[in-house]
Protein backbone atom coordinates (compact mmCIF):
# COMPACT_ATOMS: atom_id res chain seq x y z
CA UNK A 1 0.00 0.00 0.00
CA UNK A 2 2.76 2.32 0.92
CA UNK A 3 4.02 2.07 -2.54
CA UNK A 4 0.16 3.49 -4.39
CA UNK A 5 -0.42 6.86 -5.20
CA UNK A 6 -1.77 8.71 -1.94
CA UNK A 7 -1.58 11.92 -3.70
CA UNK A 8 -5.75 11.57 -4.24
CA UNK A 9 -6.19 11.70 -0.38
CA UNK A 10 -6.80 13.82 2.60
CA UNK A 11 -4.17 14.07 5.35
CA UNK A 12 -6.42 12.04 7.41
CA UNK A 13 -6.45 8.50 5.03
CA UNK A 14 -2.48 9.37 4.17
CA UNK A 15 -1.62 9.24 7.85
CA UNK A 16 -3.51 5.93 7.94
CA UNK A 17 -1.97 5.00 5.66
CA UNK A 18 1.75 6.20 4.24
CA UNK A 19 4.40 3.72 5.13
CA UNK A 20 1.74 0.79 5.47
CA UNK A 21 2.28 -2.61 2.79
CA UNK A 22 0.89 -5.94 4.48
CA UNK A 23 2.62 -7.48 1.81
CA UNK A 24 5.85 -6.66 2.38
CA UNK A 25 5.63 -7.34 6.21
CA UNK A 26 3.77 -10.59 6.27
CA UNK A 27 0.21 -9.85 6.36
CA UNK A 28 1.18 -7.03 9.35
CA UNK A 29 -0.17 -3.63 9.03
CA UNK A 30 2.71 -2.34 10.84
CA UNK A 31 6.48 -2.52 9.56
CA UNK A 32 8.61 -5.16 11.30
CA UNK A 33 11.26 -3.75 13.70
CA UNK A 34 14.58 -5.25 13.34
CA UNK A 35 17.81 -4.08 15.66
CA UNK A 36 20.37 -5.12 13.41
CA UNK A 37 23.83 -4.11 12.89
CA UNK A 38 25.19 -6.49 10.39
CA UNK A 39 23.69 -7.65 7.35
CA UNK A 40 25.02 -11.16 5.98
CA UNK A 41 25.28 -10.98 1.98
CA UNK A 42 25.99 -13.95 0.57
CA UNK A 43 27.66 -12.47 -2.90
CA UNK A 44 31.58 -11.17 -2.43
CA UNK A 45 30.71 -9.11 -5.69
CA UNK A 46 27.69 -7.08 -2.85
CA UNK A 47 29.82 -6.52 -0.53
CA UNK A 48 31.40 -3.15 -1.99
CA UNK A 49 29.96 -0.33 -4.21
CA UNK A 50 26.81 -1.83 -4.86
CA UNK A 51 23.53 0.20 -4.24
CA UNK A 52 22.34 -2.76 -2.11
CA UNK A 53 21.59 -2.25 1.57
CA UNK A 54 24.93 -3.54 3.89
CA UNK A 55 24.55 -2.18 7.31
CA UNK A 56 22.21 -1.54 9.70
CA UNK A 57 22.51 2.13 9.94
CA UNK A 58 21.08 2.64 6.74
CA UNK A 59 17.92 1.41 8.34
CA UNK A 60 15.56 -1.60 8.13
CA UNK A 61 12.14 -2.18 7.24
CA UNK A 62 10.45 -0.18 10.00
CA UNK A 63 12.49 3.26 9.34
CA UNK A 64 11.73 2.76 5.26
CA UNK A 65 8.37 2.89 6.57
CA UNK A 66 8.50 6.23 7.85
CA UNK A 67 11.03 7.96 5.38
CA UNK A 68 7.97 7.09 2.81
CA UNK A 69 5.44 8.33 5.37
CA UNK A 70 6.92 11.43 5.58
CA UNK A 71 7.63 12.17 2.27
CA UNK A 72 3.90 11.05 1.08
CA UNK A 73 2.77 13.86 3.98
CA UNK A 74 4.96 16.90 3.42
CA UNK A 75 5.57 15.82 -0.02
CA UNK A 76 9.35 16.35 -1.18
CA UNK A 77 11.61 13.49 -2.96
CA UNK A 78 12.79 11.64 0.14
CA UNK A 79 13.28 11.75 3.92
CA UNK A 80 16.57 10.96 5.77
CA UNK A 81 16.25 10.24 9.44
CA UNK A 82 18.05 11.75 12.12
CA UNK A 83 18.46 10.63 15.94
CA UNK A 84 16.70 13.96 17.46
CA UNK A 85 15.38 16.91 15.87
CA UNK A 86 18.41 18.74 16.80
CA UNK A 87 20.54 16.14 14.99
CA UNK A 88 18.58 16.63 12.09
CA UNK A 89 19.17 20.40 11.60
CA UNK A 90 22.64 20.28 12.31
CA UNK A 91 22.77 16.94 9.80
CA UNK A 92 21.15 19.66 7.00
CA UNK A 93 23.62 22.60 7.90
CA UNK A 94 26.03 20.84 7.52
CA UNK A 95 24.87 18.88 4.20
CA UNK A 96 24.94 22.84 2.84
CA UNK A 97 27.98 23.86 4.93
CA UNK A 98 31.58 24.75 3.20
CA UNK A 99 34.88 26.22 4.69
CA UNK A 100 34.67 30.40 4.33
CA UNK A 101 31.19 30.19 3.49
CA UNK A 102 28.17 32.24 4.89
CA UNK A 103 24.76 30.72 5.89
CA UNK A 104 21.55 33.38 6.70
CA UNK A 105 20.17 32.88 9.58
CA UNK A 106 16.90 34.22 11.17
CA UNK A 107 17.37 35.48 14.45
CA UNK A 108 14.35 33.69 15.93
CA UNK A 109 16.28 30.42 15.25
CA UNK A 110 15.87 27.29 17.85
CA UNK A 111 18.51 28.19 20.64
CA UNK A 112 20.56 24.56 20.80
CA UNK A 113 20.42 25.25 16.51
CA UNK A 114 21.90 28.47 17.30
CA UNK A 115 24.69 27.19 19.51
CA UNK A 116 25.89 25.06 16.63
CA UNK A 117 25.74 27.99 14.07
CA UNK A 118 27.98 29.97 16.69
CA UNK A 119 30.10 26.99 18.12
CA UNK A 120 30.86 23.93 15.91
CA UNK A 121 30.27 25.97 12.59
CA UNK A 122 32.29 28.46 13.48
CA UNK A 123 35.01 26.10 13.96
CA UNK A 124 34.82 24.72 10.63
CA UNK A 125 35.42 28.22 9.19
CA UNK A 126 31.53 28.48 8.34
CA UNK A 127 30.32 31.74 8.83
CA UNK A 128 26.72 32.83 10.73
CA UNK A 129 24.78 36.03 9.63
CA UNK A 130 21.51 36.38 11.43
CA UNK A 131 18.61 38.15 9.91
CA UNK A 132 15.81 40.13 11.00
CA UNK A 133 13.02 36.98 10.70
CA UNK A 134 10.45 40.09 9.21
CA UNK A 135 13.16 40.53 5.91
CA UNK A 136 11.08 38.98 3.63
CA UNK A 137 12.36 39.92 0.13
CA UNK A 138 14.96 42.37 1.25
CA UNK A 139 17.30 39.55 1.77
CA UNK A 140 18.45 39.75 -2.01
CA UNK A 141 20.94 42.42 -0.44
CA UNK A 142 22.54 40.12 1.78
CA UNK A 143 23.48 37.55 -0.52
CA UNK A 144 26.68 37.22 -1.56
CA UNK A 145 29.12 34.68 -3.74
CA UNK A 146 29.66 33.42 0.03
CA UNK A 147 26.34 32.67 0.91
CA UNK A 148 26.05 28.87 1.09
CA UNK A 149 22.54 28.39 2.58
CA UNK A 150 19.46 30.43 4.22
CA UNK A 151 17.72 28.79 7.51
CA UNK A 152 14.45 29.69 8.54
CA UNK A 153 11.88 28.83 11.11
CA UNK A 154 8.88 29.88 11.17
CA UNK A 155 7.02 30.72 13.27
CA UNK A 156 10.28 31.10 15.62
CA UNK A 157 9.92 28.41 18.49
CA UNK A 158 10.36 31.45 21.23
CA UNK A 159 8.95 34.06 19.84
CA UNK A 160 6.96 33.04 16.99
CA UNK A 161 7.96 35.57 14.45
CA UNK A 162 6.69 34.23 10.68
CA UNK A 163 8.86 34.91 7.64
CA UNK A 164 7.87 35.40 4.16
CA UNK A 165 8.89 31.85 3.15
CA UNK A 166 8.17 32.80 -1.03
CA UNK A 167 9.48 36.05 -0.86
CA UNK A 168 12.64 34.72 0.66
CA UNK A 169 13.34 31.49 -1.55
CA UNK A 170 12.68 33.54 -4.66
CA UNK A 171 15.83 35.45 -3.71
CA UNK A 172 17.24 32.81 -2.89
CA UNK A 173 16.94 31.20 -5.85
CA UNK A 174 17.49 33.52 -8.22
CA UNK A 175 21.36 33.34 -6.35
CA UNK A 176 21.10 29.54 -6.59
CA UNK A 177 21.13 29.57 -2.55
CA UNK A 178 19.27 26.60 -1.16
CA UNK A 179 16.66 27.23 1.57
CA UNK A 180 16.36 25.40 4.31
CA UNK A 181 13.77 25.42 6.81
CA UNK A 182 12.73 23.71 10.22
CA UNK A 183 9.01 23.41 9.65
CA UNK A 184 8.52 21.39 13.12
CA UNK A 185 5.78 24.05 14.69
CA UNK A 186 3.08 22.55 11.47
CA UNK A 187 3.88 18.72 12.33
CA UNK A 188 4.69 18.93 8.64
CA UNK A 189 0.88 19.43 7.58
CA UNK A 190 -0.20 23.09 8.36
CA UNK A 191 2.66 24.21 5.53
CA UNK A 192 3.81 22.53 2.23
CA UNK A 193 7.29 23.92 2.36
CA UNK A 194 8.36 22.59 -0.97
CA UNK A 195 5.74 24.63 -2.69
CA UNK A 196 6.67 27.45 -1.22
CA UNK A 197 10.53 27.20 -2.98
CA UNK A 198 12.36 25.47 0.20
CA UNK A 199 14.69 22.59 -0.48
CA UNK A 200 14.98 20.99 2.92
CA UNK A 201 12.60 20.80 5.15
CA UNK A 202 13.24 19.71 8.59
CA UNK A 203 11.03 18.04 11.33
CA UNK A 204 12.03 17.58 14.63
CA UNK A 205 9.64 13.70 15.05
CA UNK A 206 9.54 14.00 18.90
CA UNK A 207 6.84 16.43 18.51
CA UNK A 208 4.05 15.71 17.18
CA UNK A 209 4.77 12.70 15.21
CA UNK A 210 5.71 10.45 17.76
CA UNK A 211 3.06 12.49 20.28
CA UNK A 212 3.69 10.69 23.61
CA UNK A 213 6.68 12.37 24.53
CA UNK A 214 8.73 8.62 24.83
CA UNK A 215 10.85 8.94 21.65
CA UNK A 216 13.89 11.28 20.58
CA UNK A 217 13.82 11.54 16.27
CA UNK A 218 14.00 13.62 13.87
CA UNK A 219 13.93 14.29 9.49
CA UNK A 220 15.63 16.15 6.61
CA UNK A 221 12.88 15.85 3.81
CA UNK A 222 14.29 16.99 0.35
CA UNK A 223 12.59 18.46 -2.07
CA UNK A 224 14.86 16.88 -5.18
CA UNK A 225 16.03 13.35 -5.37
CA UNK A 226 19.92 14.96 -5.87
CA UNK A 227 18.91 16.78 -2.50
CA UNK A 228 17.95 13.90 -0.72
CA UNK A 229 21.09 11.97 -2.18
CA UNK A 230 23.34 14.65 -0.31
CA UNK A 231 22.01 14.89 2.74
CA UNK A 232 21.91 10.93 2.78
CA UNK A 233 25.71 10.99 1.96
CA UNK A 234 26.26 13.57 4.71
CA UNK A 235 24.27 11.17 7.05
CA UNK A 236 26.24 8.39 6.37
CA UNK A 237 29.63 9.93 6.82
CA UNK A 238 28.75 11.33 9.85
CA UNK A 239 27.51 7.35 10.92
CA UNK A 240 24.53 8.75 12.20
CA UNK A 241 21.41 6.22 12.56
CA UNK A 242 17.60 5.92 13.60
CA UNK A 243 16.68 4.06 16.28
CA UNK A 244 14.48 0.89 15.12
CA UNK A 245 12.00 1.09 18.43
CA UNK A 246 11.77 5.02 18.13
CA UNK A 247 11.17 5.12 14.31
CA UNK A 248 8.31 2.79 14.93
CA UNK A 249 7.24 4.60 18.18
CA UNK A 250 6.81 8.20 15.44
CA UNK A 251 5.18 5.62 13.12
CA UNK A 252 2.98 4.49 15.38
CA UNK A 253 1.93 8.12 16.50
CA UNK A 254 1.34 9.31 13.07
CA UNK A 255 -1.86 7.13 12.43
CA UNK A 256 -3.43 9.75 15.19
CA UNK A 257 -1.28 12.88 14.88
CA UNK A 258 -4.52 14.18 12.58
CA UNK A 259 -7.13 13.44 15.28
CA UNK A 260 -4.52 15.14 18.25
CA UNK A 261 -3.69 17.84 16.26
CA UNK A 262 -7.12 19.05 15.71
CA UNK A 263 -8.05 18.95 19.10
CA UNK A 264 -4.99 20.81 20.39
CA UNK A 265 -4.86 23.26 17.88
CA UNK A 266 -9.17 23.90 18.81
CA UNK A 267 -7.73 24.22 22.58
CA UNK A 268 -4.77 26.34 22.23
CA UNK A 269 -7.00 28.79 20.10
CA UNK A 270 -9.44 28.68 22.49
CA UNK A 271 -6.74 29.43 25.61
CA UNK A 272 -5.22 31.87 23.51
CA UNK A 273 -8.26 33.87 22.99
CA UNK A 274 -8.89 33.34 27.12
CA UNK A 275 -5.75 34.43 27.78
CA UNK A 276 -5.96 38.02 25.54
CA UNK A 277 -8.72 39.37 27.78
CA UNK A 278 -6.69 38.91 30.77
CA UNK A 279 -5.44 41.73 32.81
CA UNK A 280 -2.17 39.76 33.80
CA UNK A 281 -1.22 39.43 30.29
CA UNK A 282 0.04 42.36 28.06
CA UNK A 283 -0.30 40.16 24.92
CA UNK A 284 -0.36 36.88 23.40
CA UNK A 285 1.59 35.37 20.63
CA UNK A 286 -0.25 32.77 18.51
CA UNK A 287 0.04 33.34 14.76
CA UNK A 288 -4.22 32.21 14.03
CA UNK A 289 -4.72 35.45 16.60
CA UNK A 290 -6.13 38.24 14.00
CA UNK A 291 -3.74 40.33 16.94
CA UNK A 292 -0.09 38.32 15.65
CA UNK A 293 1.87 40.67 13.31
CA UNK A 294 2.42 38.67 10.92
CA UNK A 295 -1.27 36.96 10.78
CA UNK A 296 -1.84 37.71 7.31
CA UNK A 297 1.35 35.55 6.20
CA UNK A 298 -0.37 32.91 8.17
CA UNK A 299 -3.59 32.82 6.41
CA UNK A 300 -1.69 33.10 3.29
CA UNK A 301 0.35 30.08 3.87
CA UNK A 302 -0.64 28.00 6.28
CA UNK A 303 -3.58 26.00 6.56
CA UNK A 304 -3.90 25.35 10.65
CA UNK A 305 -1.74 26.24 13.46
CA UNK A 306 -0.53 23.73 16.00
CA UNK A 307 -0.58 23.66 20.04
CA UNK A 308 2.39 26.05 21.02
CA UNK A 309 2.60 29.75 21.20
CA UNK A 310 3.56 32.39 24.07
CA UNK A 311 2.53 34.89 26.37
CA UNK A 312 3.97 38.06 27.49
CA UNK A 313 2.82 38.88 30.90
CA UNK A 314 1.75 42.50 32.11
CA UNK A 315 5.03 45.11 32.66
CA UNK A 316 6.34 45.07 36.26
CA UNK A 317 5.51 41.59 37.63
CA UNK A 318 7.43 40.20 40.08
CA UNK A 319 9.96 37.03 39.46
CA UNK A 320 8.73 35.66 42.52
CA UNK A 321 5.49 35.98 41.41
CA UNK A 322 6.30 34.54 38.60
CA UNK A 323 7.89 31.75 40.05
CA UNK A 324 4.80 30.45 42.50
CA UNK A 325 2.74 30.49 39.43
CA UNK A 326 4.54 28.20 37.65
CA UNK A 327 5.53 25.75 39.99
CA UNK A 328 1.94 25.23 41.59
CA UNK A 329 -0.17 23.92 38.42
CA UNK A 330 -1.89 21.00 38.44
CA UNK A 331 -2.07 20.42 35.04
CA UNK A 332 0.67 22.49 33.75
CA UNK A 333 4.06 20.95 33.95
CA UNK A 334 7.44 22.53 32.57
CA UNK A 335 10.05 20.65 30.59
CA UNK A 336 11.63 21.55 27.49
CA UNK A 337 9.65 20.00 24.80
CA UNK A 338 6.65 20.43 23.36
CA UNK A 339 3.80 18.53 21.02
CA UNK A 340 2.82 15.67 23.61
CA UNK A 341 -0.17 14.79 24.86
CA UNK A 342 0.91 16.58 28.37
CA UNK A 343 0.50 20.29 28.54
CA UNK A 344 3.52 22.30 29.17
CA UNK A 345 4.73 25.73 30.50
CA UNK A 346 7.88 27.41 30.63
CA UNK A 347 9.93 30.94 30.50
CA UNK A 348 11.62 31.41 27.55
CA UNK A 349 13.29 34.57 27.81
CA UNK A 350 16.47 32.76 29.17
CA UNK A 351 16.58 31.24 25.64
CA UNK A 352 16.22 34.38 23.64
CA UNK A 353 19.67 35.67 21.99
CA UNK A 354 19.34 38.37 18.98
CA UNK A 355 22.01 40.38 17.56
CA UNK A 356 19.84 41.45 14.29
CA UNK A 357 16.31 41.86 15.78
CA UNK A 358 16.23 42.80 19.26
CA UNK A 359 13.88 41.21 21.14
CA UNK A 360 11.40 43.46 23.25
CA UNK A 361 8.76 42.43 25.89
CA UNK A 362 6.67 44.58 28.15
CA UNK A 363 6.74 41.60 31.04
CA UNK A 364 8.19 38.02 30.76
CA UNK A 365 7.44 35.76 28.06
CA UNK A 366 5.94 32.50 28.90
CA UNK A 367 5.50 29.51 26.18
CA UNK A 368 2.49 27.30 26.07
CA UNK A 369 2.63 23.83 24.60
CA UNK A 370 -1.51 22.32 24.58
CA UNK A 371 -2.35 18.76 25.49
CA UNK A 372 -5.20 16.72 25.30
CA UNK A 373 -6.37 17.55 28.61
CA UNK A 374 -10.27 19.35 28.24
CA UNK A 375 -9.29 23.19 27.47
CA UNK A 376 -11.71 24.13 30.32
CA UNK A 377 -9.52 22.50 32.92
CA UNK A 378 -6.62 24.16 31.49
CA UNK A 379 -8.18 27.79 31.47
CA UNK A 380 -9.13 26.68 35.22
CA UNK A 381 -5.83 25.56 35.80
CA UNK A 382 -4.63 28.99 34.38
CA UNK A 383 -6.86 31.06 36.47
CA UNK A 384 -5.55 29.79 39.69
CA UNK A 385 -2.07 30.38 38.48
CA UNK A 386 -2.82 34.20 38.02
CA UNK A 387 -4.48 34.10 41.67
CA UNK A 388 -0.49 32.93 42.89
CA UNK A 389 0.48 35.90 40.54
CA UNK A 390 -1.29 38.08 41.80
CA UNK A 391 -0.44 36.89 45.38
Amino acid sequence: MARKDLSKFRLDTKLALAGRDPARFDGAINPALHRASTIVIPDADDLYGKPNKTYGLEGMAVQEALREALVAIEGGAEAVLAPSGLAACTLALLTVARANGEILVTDSVYGPTRRFCDTTLKRLGLRTRYIDPRIGAKIAALITDDTCAVFLESPGSCTFELQDIPAISAAARTRDVPVLLDNTWSAGVFLKPFEQGVDLSIQALTKYQAGHADALMGAVIAATPEWGQRVRMTYKQLGLGASPDDAYLVLRGLRTMAVRLERQSASALAIARWLEARSEVARVLHPALPSHPDHELWQRDFTGASGVFAMVLAPATAPDRVKAMLEGYDLFSMGFSWGGYESLIIPTDANITRTAAPWRAEGPLLRLSIGLEHADDLISDLDEGFARLRG
